[in-house]
């Protein structure tokens, strides 16, 4: 997610100060062709590896005689793009309101920091301990890309969360294991695309050039 997050919030802004964004809309493509365009390439590029990947070993498990868990395979890969999806919106979004690319690499930094801190358990710990509401801190626990992808991750191969200890029940109990797991595909996609169609929002309101 770094790599994408850094390498997405220069491409917009980077374009435009190489001057590479006045050549291209020099064609007959519009900006929104151009926006989207960038977004599903950029996709396609991030997702590829991971996936060649994931096919690599189940052809390697094929051929050594194993059991594949079709499921917990494809709904791993799921949840992969649906993390790349909502860094790419990160890093759209970041590109399209930066006036240059280090304004714009800072606010990625800034991002990436901040969604690390509400990922680490003892940050979460010490709201508890200051007496903050724990429906709180497991809905700011939910809204966390990261941490929703980490807890899907570990949800596939244990049911029952017992590494999350006393937040495995509020989970459970409000999603379910299926619930939570369509949850940590359909929100970070959702989350992604409108955060993209911000930067785009944002970017075309700019001076392009």
């Amino acid at each position: 997610p770094l790599f994408i997050l850094v390498t997405t919030a220069r491409s917009l802004v980077g374009d435009r100060e190489a001057g590479n964004l006045e050549y291209m809309l020099s064609f007959p493509v519009s900006l929104a062709a151009w926006f989207w365009g960038k977004f599903l390439g950029r996709l396609v590029l991030v997702v590829s590896p991971v996936l060649a990947a994931l096919t690599a070993a189940v052809l390697f498990g094929a051929v050594k005689g194993h059991g594949i868990p079709w499921q917990h395979v494809s709904l791993y890969a799921l949840l992969v793009c649906a993390l790349a999806i909502c860094f790419l919106g990160f890093g759209f979004l970041l590109s399209g309101i930066s006036k240059s690319t280090e304004v714009a690499l800072g606010l990625s930094l800034l991002v990436w920091l901040a969604l690390l801190a509400f990922l680490d358990l003892l940050l979460l710990s010490v709201l508890i301990k200051t007496q903050v509401h724990p429906d709180l801190v497991v809905a700011i626990a939910l809204a966390n890309p990261l941490q929703s992808f980490r807890t899907a991750s570990m949800i596939l191969f244990d049911p029952q969360l017992i590494l999350l200890g006393p937040a495995s029940y509020v989970i459970l109990d409000n999603f379910g294991v299926q619930g939570y797991v369509v949850w940590a595909i359909a929100y970070p996609t959702a989350l992604g695309i409108v955060l993209a169609g911000l930067g785009y929002w944002r970017f075309s309101r700019k001076d392009l050039v």
